[in-house]
């Protein structure tokens, strides 16, 4: 098919991952992107006009997509992909000439932040929604949309994959993501037991003094390879979820033990049926569990990276790649 992308297309983001995954399953794709819509750079006046409207910059949109158009006008695409795409134009991008017009949310989307009015009023016009959460499937049926299809997260084999470290430092525990309010505590208490033998980077950790109080090394996001080459430093790569979305997994579920990482995370069903607790990764349900984990990885790292090792074989052996997402939404279509 030709397939007309419209997403975030920085380094490193999912997005990117799924339209190159696309172009890896046979498709011809060309990629917009929407980055300066749907994450403005911070303070800058686009982002200052989000935060006191509660809505994107209309010049910003604007500019989207008459990108959009454009392209279209020239690809004529059998299908239009919107990657998290509530805060463009919805009447204007279903209008986009194509054969399937289908919105991805890799978020959950009956999560208000995920969405906005406009979405959500022009959602049933939408040939098929797709989405990372498989408790959305029968929550967008009820709300009436033409078709909903659920796929798991997935890695990008271009850049979650083992590579060498960039810096002699190991650390025992780490974590690579955002800064949450679900997060923070506990990650904090983490840091304070652990010191100078945990890691943390992802965006606004650095904003939260009683980290740089504890002795943990704290920075800002990575991303791409550079992702991996921090995996790579970590014995125990903590895979949180995100409670705001109800997450029963996340892409972390499959980027770590694609980098090599040892996956150490919150138990759920769904993490149970992509890896063997104890064998491929190590699953916790509380904290006291969790520091039962991290002594034993402490005590045996030959055990731990034995187990990174067959986590790493089970995630990439398993039909977890972007273009084997691209390959069932495209089945979902048909």
């Amino acid at each position: 098919m030709k397939v007309l992308f419209v997403g975030n297309d920085w380094v490193g983001s999912n997005a990117r991952s799924l339209a190159d995954g696309f172009r890896a399953a046979g498709h011809d794709v060309v990629v917009v992107d929407s980055t300066r819509v749907t994450l403005p750079a911070r303070l800058s006046p686009p982002w200052v006009y989000s935060k006191i409207t509660g809505e994107r910059a209309p010049w910003d949109v604007e500019v989207v997509h008459r990108r959009i158009e454009r392209a279209a006008a020239a690809l004529r695409p059998d299908l239009l992909l919107a990657f998290n795409a509530a805060h463009l134009d919805q009447p204007r991008l279903l209008g986009v000439r194509a054969g399937l017009h289908v919105h991805y949310s890799p978020d959950d989307v009956s999560n208000p932040v995920n969405t906005s009015p406009a979405y959500l009023e022009h959602e049933r016009a939408w040939d098929l929604v797709v989405t990372t959460k498989r408790h959305n499937v029968p929550e967008l049926l009820g709300r009436g949309v033409r078709a909903a299809t659920f796929v798991l997260s997935a890695y990008d084999p271009a850049w979650h994959r083992p590579v060498a470290r960039r810096d002699p430092r190991q650390y025992l525990v780490g974590f690579i993501g955002a800064c949450r309010p679900d997060r923070r505590v506990s990650t904090t208490a983490l840091a304070r037991r652990y010191g100078a033998e945990m890691l943390v980077r992802g965006p606004g950790w650095r904003r939260v003094p009683q980290l740089h109080r504890t002795g943990a090394t704290v920075g800002g996001p990575v991303y791409g390879e550079h992702f991996s080459a921090v995996v790579a430093q970590v014995t125990a790569n903590l895979v949180l979820l995100n409670s705001d979305n109800r997450d029963t997994h996340t892409c972390r579920t499959f980027e770590v033990p694609a980098a090599g990482g040892l996956f150490v995370g919150e138990r759920t069903d769904e993490h149970e049926s992509l890896l063997e607790d104890g064998a491929e990764c190590f699953l916790f349900s509380g904290a006291d569990e969790l520091h039962d984990i991290l002594r034993r990885c402490e005590q045996d790292p030959d055990g731990a990276r034995t187990v990174a090792a067959l986590g790493h074989r089970r995630i990439t052996g398993g039909g977890h790649t972007y273009a084997d997402r691209a390959r069932e939404i495209v089945s979902a279509l048909r």
